[in-house]
């Protein structure tokens, strides 16, 4: 059976300064600490993490969600990617990050908290500093 997931952090930051950050490579890769190579545009594939993480651009909502396929080099060959939807809330404060992750093979249950430790936890400090 796939794995999946929902979590979520708020960022003192809008909407737009993280959908902007997530899907430009220099800000990216200022934002999570690993290399990456991003896109704007629908179709396109991107790599973060120095090509740990690598997908492509299905769906984009400017400002409010990012559709996007999502494997890691820890994935088989044959295995089918993982589906990452990352919703952008605005709040009183900033922007409700809500991250659905779903189609991950069965047994890589790591990925949930890597979101934490590897997103969530540097995006706050990135946000925080603007």
């Amino acid at each position: 059976m796939k794995e999946s997931f929902t979590i979520s952090r708020s960022f003192p930051a809008s909407p737009k300064e993280i959908y902007d950050a997530w899907l430009d490579s220099n800000k990216h890769a200022a934002m999570t600490g690993g290399e990456a190579h991003c896109s704007k545009e629908l179709g396109e594939e991107f790599s973060a993490w120095d090509g740990y993480i690598s997908g492509v651009n299905l769906d984009l909502t400017e400002n409010s969600e990012i559709t996007q396929t999502w494997r890691t080099s820890e994935f088989e060959e044959d295995d089918e990617d993982s589906l990452l939807v990352v919703h952008l809330t605005p709040t009183e404060n900033g922007t409700e990050v809500t991250i659905d992750h779903c189609n991950i093979p069965e047994g890589q249950t790591q990925y949930k908290q890597g979101w934490e430790e590897n997103y969530f936890t540097p995006m706050e400090r990135f946000f925080s500093k603007k």
